[in-house]
């Protein structure tokens, strides 16, 4: 699993495995992409700063120091 973090755009990505993306679904500012096998591979956070504010006590450290902290 691994974090990246675009502060100009303002978007969190979580790639949960590197397997072919075959589709994806949004709710809300959330975007999952899925596997042609309907696994999750890829989740876009949009508005990150705002969402992870909310729920800032259970994130890693290192999503924290990514996002959360002024630029």
């Amino acid at each position: 699993m691994s974090f990246k973090y675009s502060r100009e755009d303002d978007i969190l990505m979580v790639e949960l495995n590197n397997k072919p993306i075959d589709y994806a679904e949004q709710s809300g500012n959330l975007i999952v992409h899925f596997s042609p096998d309907r696994e999750a591979v890829l989740i876009e956070i949009l508005e990150a700063s705002k969402f992870l504010k909310q729920a800032s006590k259970s994130l890693p450290k290192e999503v924290k120091e990514k996002v959360l902290q002024p630029a």
